[in-house]
């Protein structure tokens, strides 16, 4: 993995410009201390976290009273406070201008365009606000939105957050039970969804979805056009009204921002339902803030007016991300719809037009436009690309050299990973730092990284645990529904007293950079989507062949790979028709995303001795690596039957 030499170096003279070093150099007047190099100012930020975000509020202009605290209980990651006594408001911080400059630009594939200025997005926040407290909503209630990633969307957002209500989202995709399993825990004020979507050219239905979704959630409904049915749709559901009738009885003035506590809940997001139905993240709305602004500004370099773009669905934290792009004056560009759709050239025909300066996409992306042959360098000019950003999944090295060597020679090619537990990254871009192949840069400034081994050591030169030893803001402010933060604790300090634990396993290299080497735990990432398995098995179950369900990921071809084992009901045989039936059901029921690549019959499923499946188990038995702890299985001799198979070979 290691390369003879850098494949970017930045130019001098973009370092002494960039804002990362204005930033630096700021903070060397503030605090009185000499910054020799990016490695001792990254030193200074975790050693002195609250001073450091403290002057993250204040040199990005955070809108708000930040109180005299920035600080408490520093030393215990769940129980400290940033900005204790601070008071602001999401919605403000991103809503900056009402100028006719563009806020958003909007592509749904080949069927849908549009262009909102600042001002249109500030009018429409109005009237949405005016609405939504018409209904009742108000602080801490949560409305829930099954959108695509239209400029409505950001909108409807931004008004939730601007009353001190909650927000939360899934893609329009999703199957009836995946959105339950979400929206269902959260009980929403009001559900949102849209008319149908377009993918790969066709339109999509949804109508079916939505009124089965409204039903069980019995919370009143709008519904957002954007394939033409709207009116009827609305008109179907009991308590279901359109964007246009929902807005009409309100006049845009001046949006009235409510400034809550710093912790005040903003977004719950949710993990992949790797154990059952998916846990419920909340995040603050200071945390998502101050680590957007600071990963936006600083280790990408965002400007106002630069063109931010990432592909993603709403059911992604990247969409989260992509929005807080408004809070530094950028342009957003929205995409909706398959990235290959006609063809593999739609995202950087898109990023040529509107002169993208940040192209946010996956992993898988960069590796499907290799493997297609495409060659942006030689077919569009990006001379505006700055910044190409890579997360979802680890950037192999072929996908590495192929970004300088067909995409844009001269780019700052960031690749990134954190993730929906923290609504940003761990380790990311650094403007002021050379690429390596097959590298992530390094830890982001404020966030104490390092990589453990088992006995709680760190290490170097070898693979382990991916940590954080100190808080840092944007930890979630509780899981919803775990009064005793029993599952918070669960899901992240478990395994070590007091140190975040990630579940990747990571290295760091000679450069001072980190490698992904993927998950550490059962939860599933094919093409950078996270999938939990529960979701699979929930759906696989319902069918009378299958007894029961073990679902794996398989690194495969530099991504992982979904592999659903099945023991099947007696007499029953493994035939294309079952496998057919099988990938339907998880389709309808889940997501195209979940549908597996490999579908194989077994005898039996190993089990511990509390009759739990061990997925972990078999993943290490399926890449020939041991396993531990067998004397805790019940029947470990069912490992042999995932070893060696013919079927995993192609």
């Amino acid at each position: 993995m290691e390369s003879v030499k850098p494949l970017w170096v930045p130019r001098q003279e973009d370092v002494a410009a960039s804002p990362l070093a204005r930033f630096m150099q700021w903070c060397e007047e503030r605090v009185g201390q000499s910054f020799a190099a990016y490695d001792d100012f990254y030193q200074w930020s975790i050693n002195d976290r609250g001073g450091f975000w403290s002057a993250v509020w204040d040199y990005c202009g955070v809108k708000g009273e930040k109180g005299a605290v920035d600080l408490e209980n520093g030393d215990d990651m769940l129980a400290a406070r940033f900005f204790p006594q601070a008071r602001l408001n999401f919605a403000e911080n991103l809503l900056l201008r009402q100028d006719d400059a563009d806020a958003m630009i909007f592509r749904g594939e080949d069927k849908a365009k549009s262009r909102w200025s600042w001002k249109t997005l500030q009018d429409t926040v109005s009237r949405l606000q005016q609405a939504m407290r018409a209904l009742g909503i108000g602080e801490g209630d949560r409305v829930a939105a099954m959108m695509p990633n239209l400029p409505e969307t950001v909108a409807l957002m931004l008004a939730t957050a601007s009353i001190g209500a909650v927000w939360s989202s899934c893609s329009p995709d999703f199957g009836e039970q995946g959105v339950l399993d979400r929206f269902g825990q959260i009980e929403p004020k009001l559900f949102i969804a849209c008319d149908g979507y377009w993918y790969a050219g066709k339109r999509q239905d949804v109508a079916a979805k939505v009124k089965a979704v409204a039903a069980r959630l019995a919370a009143p409904v709008l519904v957002v056009p954007y394939a033409g049915d709207a009116e009827a749709l609305a008109g179907e559901l009991a308590e279901g009204r359109t964007l246009e009738a929902f807005m009409a009885p309100h006049v845009a003035g001046a949006v009235d921002f409510v400034r809550l506590p710093f912790a005040h809940p903003l977004y719950i997001l949710f993990s992949s339902g790797t154990t059952g139905v998916p846990k419920c993240i909340v995040h603050s709305a200071g945390g998502t803030l101050l680590q957007h602004l600071k990963e936006q500004r600083f280790h990408s370099g965002l400007q106002e007016n630069e063109r931010l773009f990432y592909f993603t669905t709403c059911g992604w934290m990247m969409w989260n991300w992509l929005a807080s792009g408004l809070a530094s004056g950028a342009t957003l560009c929205l995409y909706d719809g398959s990235p290959f759709h006609p063809d593999g050239n739609v995202l950087f025909d898109y990023a040529a037009e509107e002169k993208f300066a940040i192209f946010g996409t996956s992993a898988k992306f960069i590796d499907a436009a290799r493997k297609a042959g495409l060659s942006p360098r030689t077919t569009h000019d990006l001379s505006a690309l700055r910044v190409l950003a890579s997360t979802g999944s680890p950037l192999s090295p072929e996908g590495f050299d192929f970004v300088y060597e067909a995409i844009k020679p001269d780019v700052h090619l960031a690749s990134i990973s954190g993730g929906t537990d923290i609504v940003s990254c761990f380790v990311l871009g650094n403007p002021l730092k050379p690429v390596w192949s097959g590298e992530i840069q390094g830890p982001g400034l404020g966030m104490a990284v390092d990589v453990w081994d088992d006995q709680g050591q760190p290490v170097r030169g070898e693979k382990g645990e991916l940590v954080c030893t100190k808080a840092f803001p944007s930890m979630p402010v509780m899981f919803w529904n775990d009064p005793d933060h029993a599952k918070y604790k669960a899901a992240y300090f478990e395994r070590f007293d007091n140190i975040w634990c990630h579940g990747d396993f990571a290295e760091w290299t000679e450069h001072g950079g980190i490698v992904i080497h993927g998950r550490s735990d059962a939860t599933l990432n094919p093409g950078g989507v996270r999938i939990g398995t529960a979701e699979i098995y929930n759906q696989v179950e319902k069918l009378t062949e299958v007894a029961e369900a073990l679902c794996i990921g398989q690194d495969w071809d530099g991504d992982v790979r979904v592999v659903l084992f099945v023991r099947l009901a007696p007499d029953v045989s493994l035939t294309e028709e079952l496998i057919g039936a099988i990938k339907t059901r998880i389709r309808t029921g889940a997501s195209p995303r979940h549908v597996p690549a490999k579908i194989i019959a077994v005898t039996d499923i190993p089990r511990t001795k509390s009759g739990k499946i061990v997925e972990l188990a078999v993943r290490e038995v399926v890449h020939g690596r041991p396993v531990k702890n067998k004397e805790a299985l019940a029947n470990p001799e069912a490992l042999d039957l995932f070893a060696d198979l013919a079927e995993l070979k192609g």
